[in-house]
């Protein structure tokens, strides 16, 4: 018995021996030597930029067809022009890509930061940039996850709910005030280098955050005009973009990886203009008539600059010869296809211009449309107007690369020629407005998309195609992606109960008749 007992102990000894040995040894054994265990925020901060920026309503062809930039004969790459409904479910790409990306990267920034009293400046800056990319976000689909979204990791939130778009706009406008009275100049930290906007610069993050509590404001005129008002007065107050220096744009490269292009320009190129003959467009795009028509009709200096035909292989700016391709063309490429005009490869195609994200151009017509309604006297709508015309043209030298892309007498003329209508009604001065906009705010289609459903303006006709979606008419927003039925049911049908049926003609909140 007491040989027993000592062979067990022994036994039970070596046991605990070993399992002392396996459990110091289990993290390292466990552990991925090439994994990240502290996240590397300046990276993902830049990554949260990027995706923001890259991947919006810009992306591919749907919304330049659907404001009658661009159009094709082939009814997938014509989408956005012709409303077929067998691509109606492209709407959802946005949304899709969105949430696994600047929304998760831009919250993780968020969560690593907003707890160090010493990143005050990096909270606020990561706080304004989510403002931009749910901003986006929303203004295509209307009620969308928000207050939930990128909580799988953290809270295991797999099946966010659908936040409404008036509780969503209410909360960003919050968080814009809360963010540009937070930043803090004094405070040496910042993002620096990572940051691809403004490279750590404070002051002018301050001016991104009031521009961007303007547009939002003025989204509300329609809804809520009262909440309009005040918002539009607090940003104005608070200092938005007005000078050439405080562009919001990210930078681009023109070798290296596809990463480092601009994504408008690399996407319409891979999409159509890689040959750059005026024929071997793969998906059959080229410009629309109507815009390169109104360009034409209102002798626009833009049309050599943003426009070429090709002729015997050579690309000609010649403003004479300029055509844009109809809308109703039906599947079959046409025997004058060279002859349509597509855009620029030195300008609208450029790789490695940067990409506008809030320009002057814009805070002077929203500005203009503020003066209108009086909520801004300091000046008046006229001047407005001319600042926003100039700034929309002289904006092309900082994506061309080159000084001068219009000349300042071509400018002088259009400028005279276009005067603001100052004994015109309030609706023939936004329509004035707003198709300056148009023009003047492209290749931001997005943005222009977003003020036409608010405004009406410019008053495109819509395209009657045959098999289209919508009955002939311009669709008020994105479907939601088709996963989202399956994956997140019960916040799905939730958002449909409380917004509407989930339909291209479905109007979102602010968009009212």
């Amino acid at each position: 018995m007491k040989k027993s007992f000592i062979k067990y102990t022994l036994l039970a000894a070596c046991s605990t021996l070993l399992l002392s040995s396996c459990d110091k040894d289990f993290v390292e054994l466990n552990t991925n030597p090439n994994a990240v265990t502290v996240p590397n925020t300046p990276y993902i901060f830049s990554k949260a930029v990027y995706d923001g920026a890259a991947y919006s309503g810009n992306k591919g062809s749907l919304l330049f067809g659907l404001m009658q930039y661009t159009t094709s004969y082939n009814d997938v790459e014509g989408f956005g022009s012709k409303y077929v409904a067998s691509q109606v479910n492209a709407t959802g790409g946005v949304f899709t890509n969105a949430y696994p990306n600047q929304i998760n990267e831009i919250g993780e920034v968020i969560k690593a930061v907003k707890d160090d009293p010493t990143k005050v400046n990096l909270y606020a800056v990561a706080r304004i940039w989510r403002v931009y990319c749910f901003s986006r976000l929303t203004d295509l689909y209307g009620d969308i996850p928000y207050s939930e979204a990128g909580q799988g990791y953290n809270l295991s939130t797999f099946q966010p709910k659908y936040d409404t778009q008036s509780a969503i706009y209410a909360d960003m406008l919050k968080e814009l005030e809360a963010s540009a009275t937070s930043l803090d100049a004094a405070n040496a930290a910042t993002f620096g280098s990572s940051d691809l906007i403004y490279q750590g610069n404070i002051v002018k993050w301050k001016k991104l955050a009031y521009s961007l509590m303007l547009r939002l404001g003025m989204r509300l005129t329609k809804v809520e005009p009262a909440t309009a008002q005040t918002w539009v007065t607090k940003a104005i107050a608070g200092g938005v973009i007005r000078d050439y220096a405080d562009i919001a744009k990210v930078s681009y490269l023109s070798g290296g990886q596809n990463i480092n292009k601009n994504p408008i320009a690399w996407q319409l190129l891979n999409d159509n203009y890689l040959r750059a003959d005026g024929v071997n467009n793969t998906e059959g795009g080229k410009y629309q008539n109507v815009f390169i028509n109104s360009l034409k009709a209102n002798n626009d200096p833009r049309l050599s600059v943003l426009s070429v035909v090709y002729v015997n292989g050579v690309a000609s700016s010649d403003e004479s010869i300029q055509k844009g391709m109809p809308a109703t063309i039906n599947g079959t490429k046409p025997a004058d296809f060279v002859t349509y005009s597509e855009p620029k490869q030195t300008t609208v195609l450029k790789v490695d211009a940067p990409l506008l994200l809030f320009t002057t151009a814009e805070s002077n017509f929203l500005l203009a449309e503020a003066a209108l309604k009086g909520w801004y006297t300091t000046e008046t709508a006229a001047s407005l107007y001319e600042k926003g015309v100039r700034a929309a043209m002289q904006q092309w030298d900082l994506i061309s690369g080159t000084t001068n892309t219009i000349s300042q007498a071509r400018i002088d003329s259009y400028v005279t020629a276009h005067a603001f209508k100052t004994t015109g009604t309030m609706a023939q001065q936004l329509e004035q407005i707003y198709n300056e906009f148009w023009v003047g705010i492209f290749p931001d289609a997005q943005e222009v998309y977003n003020n036409y459903r608010r405004t009406g303006y410019p008053a495109l006709v819509p395209n009657v195609y045959p098999g289209n979606a919508t009955g002939g008419r311009i669709f008020r927003r994105f479907l939601y992606p088709v996963s989202e039925q399956t994956l997140n049911r019960e916040a799905y049908n939730a958002a449909v109960q409380q917004q509407g049926t989930d339909d291209l003609l479905t109007r979102i909140w602010w968009d009212k008749p």
